[in-house]
């Protein structure tokens, strides 16, 4: 790898700033989110977390897609864990396994294309490879072995249309929302943007 290269795939200051903020502002709503999993679960049992379960990949795929670098997906995705966990929540140290198993599937898929290409089919598959990472976690953790096999497919169907809707579409959605108010300027989806729109106005 060139020196260019290597330059290019360290996180600055700013970036690093960046993935802190999504960090905390994802462990808040991540938070929110698991009292409404909650009261859901209530009524409709316990394959509501498999549809909810899309959302706590979230910070994963929004940070990726902001700042798009290597390992970025990941510790986003740790961070709002253990920011969780000092704010409270009574998963406790269990969810930051949690958490690093999620990252790491949304951050396999962009490892898998360079970590070059972040556009929506690339987020969905993303939030998909964090809904098998968790679920094949999740198996080992609650015994989906001893559940009907039926029961079993549906719930990881659900999960991956919940990762690819919850964590990708909504978080192409969040991107491209803050995109618009100017506050990722400069950042490396600013520059990658502005690039491709120089070139092309210069092939016009």
């Amino acid at each position: 790898m060139s020196d260019f290269a290597s330059q290019s795939w360290r996180w600055t200051l700013r970036e690093t700033l960046v993935v802190a903020v999504f960090g905390a502002t994802f462990a808040v709503l991540y938070l929110a989110w698991v009292q409404v999993w909650l009261v859901s679960q209530a009524v409709f049992g316990p394959v509501t977390m498999d549809v909810f379960m899309g959302f706590w990949f979230s910070a994963s795929i929004v940070a990726a897609a902001v700042i798009r670098k290597p390992g970025v997906a990941l510790m986003a995705e740790v961070l709002a864990a253990g920011i969780e966990i000092l704010l409270g929540s009574p998963a406790g140290l269990g969810l930051l396994i949690a958490a690093v198993v999620q990252g790491l599937g949304a951050e396999l898929v962009f490892a898998a294309l360079g970590w070059k290409h972040y556009r929506l089919p690339v987020l969905i598959a993303a939030g998909m490879g964090a809904s098998v990472t968790s679920f094949v976690y999740n198996w080992f953790l609650f015994d989906y072995g001893a559940l009907e096999p039926w029961l079993v497919g549906a719930m990881f169907v659900v999960r991956l249309i919940s990762g690819a809707v919850l964590a990708g579409v909504l978080g192409h959605l969040i991107v491209e929302a803050l995109y618009r108010t100017g506050v990722l300027r400069g950042l490396r989806i600013d520059i990658e943007r502005r690039g491709a729109g120089l070139v092309a106005q210069a092939a016009q």
